[in-house]
């Protein structure tokens, strides 16, 4: 989650072969510092945000560039949810500090997480770094850009009680053309004890509906086939107007009915928070996806209050019952932390029971790391050694590895639809999709295209892949 996903082009070639030889070397350099680079790091919301600056510097002037060589501003979109992450942007921008010295007019900035965390230390960085702008703050990008330009440290952190970035279309920056990734809300009210969410993103608010039906729609009509909808927490979107109030269960049914062709998914749900009206809505819904990420974190109950996470192993045990019913076919997947504060042997394998209990389709799986500032850091202490955070890790992994290969052995011999994202990364002569289950699937390509549906019926699988036949 943490790796760098992408930098982004949309170059188009300048015929100047006519033109003076001086006049070209001041138009490539004027066409340099245009250009921006960016590389985004984290989660998908930090994806869909790249998105957005994309867009509003577009709107300025700035062309974006797959080519870090050719960018006269380079902006790194940052995760603070781990120091990890952090230390990948560290090592990050020391590996670019020689881009600084070849020329002199280059911009770097820092945005989202990390820049409202650490804003004062990023200024600091030997001079690398020019701009430091919060997630709130990327509509004052033009305008830190040319502060930064005019000799001076460009630095916006506030955070925002109403900003959505509602009005502003995304430029896509991915690659296929088939699925995007759109934010209903920003900010986070869960005061998880481990989590600096609420602290760099700020306070929880909803995105106008109608904003955020309209981007959908734009979306099918630009030949995506697929939607994630985007939020801290998707469970506690709420929007209130003189019409009255829209849940996220109104809000998700209202996107499926666009258009049946249209799937769509969601990330992310909090188990306290998660309702039966929602599952229902899900299983109601043909082209709403089968698969519901339940970040657990935990299968001890005493943890989880430590963790702050408002509910209990069994509270949990009773949603996972309630998808099962509800919706049968439907895919889990979830997030464990292992070695927070004080946790226990016993701890642990309450956690691994939990999990093999559940049967995750998919897991992510992190060691604790304190992050200053948050509840766990200043009032619980990190009492359990690395080493034994890498050897519970390492016992997670493995289980986890095993109810996947379970999860897929047991879609052997079903037939599923898939959607066709592109080519295997292995051989074009076959494509690969993924099911409503959100599970990835190969087979032989035959005469069809991307953003098509197939029905593949399952022969084998890897550990990480379903592996089939179109009929």
């Amino acid at each position: 989650m943490g790796d760098r996903l992408q930098g982004y082009s949309l170059l188009m070639p300048v015929a100047c072969s006519l033109l003076p030889v001086a006049f070209i070397s001041q138009l490539d350099e004027y066409s340099m510092s245009k250009k921006v680079y960016i590389e985004t790091y984290g989660c998908q919301m930090n994806v869909a945000d790249s998105e957005v600056v994309v867009s509003i510097l577009s709107k300025a002037g700035y062309e974006p560039t797959e080519n870090i060589n050719d960018a006269g501003l380079i902006l790194i979109n940052t995760c603070s949810i781990r120091d990890n992450a952090e230390q990948r942007i560290w090592g990050r921008l020391k590996a670019i500090s020689h881009l600084k010295k070849q020329k002199n007019d280059l911009k770097i900035g820092i945005i989202g997480c990390m820049a409202e965390r650490l804003k004062e230390k990023l200024i600091e960085t030997d001079q690398l770094v020019d701009i430091v702008v919060g997630p709130d703050a990327y509509r004052e990008l033009p305008l830190l850009v040319s502060e930064a330009e005019a000799g001076h440290k460009a630095v916006n952190v506030l955070l925002s009680r109403e900003e959505t970035y509602a009005d502003i279309s995304p430029v896509r920056m991915d690659k296929n053309g088939v699925s995007s990734f759109v934010s209903i809300m920003r900010g986070c009210n869960n005061m998880c004890a481990y989590c600096v969410v609420p602290y760099v993103r700020g306070a929880e608010r909803s995105r106008n509906p109608e904003s955020v039906l309209k981007e959908v729609k734009e979306l099918f009509e630009m030949g995506y086939r697929e939607v994630t909808l985007l939020g801290q927490n998707v469970d506690s979107y709420n929007w209130d107007n003189n019409s009255g109030n829209i849940g996220f269960p109104e809000l998700l049914e209202k996107v499926a009915i666009i258009d049946p062709l249209l799937r769509v998914r969601f990330s992310t749900s909090h188990p306290k928070d998660i309702s039966d009206e929602l599952l229902y809505t899900i299983a109601r819904n043909k082209n709403i996806c089968k698969h519901i990420h339940l970040p657990a974190q935990s299968g001890s109950s005493r943890i989880l209050k430590l963790m702050n996470r408002e509910y209990t192993r069994e509270w949990y045990m009773d949603r996972v019952n309630a998808i099962h019913t509800i919706i049968p076919e439907c895919s889990l997947s979830t997030d464990m932390i292992t070695g927070f504060c004080t946790e226990t042997e016993e701890d642990h394998k309450e956690s691994l029971s939990l999990m093999e209990w559940t049967g995750f389709d998919f897991a992510y799986m992190f060691k604790y790391s304190e992050r200053p500032g948050t509840k766990a850091a200043r009032k619980l202490k990190d009492n359990v050694s690395e080493s034994v955070k890498s050897e519970r890790l390492c016992e997670m992994i493995s289980l986890q590895n095993r109810l996947s290969i379970k999860s897929k052995k047991s879609d052997i011999g079903m037939v599923f639809d898939v959607l066709i994202e592109g080519f295997s990364k292995r051989s074009f002569e076959f494509l690969s999709g993924r099911t409503s289950q959100n599970k990835v699937v190969v087979f032989p390509g035959g005469d069809f295209k991307k953003g098509e549906y197939v029905r593949v019926l399952i022969e084998r699988c890897t550990s990480a892949t379903l592996i089939g036949k179109c009929i």
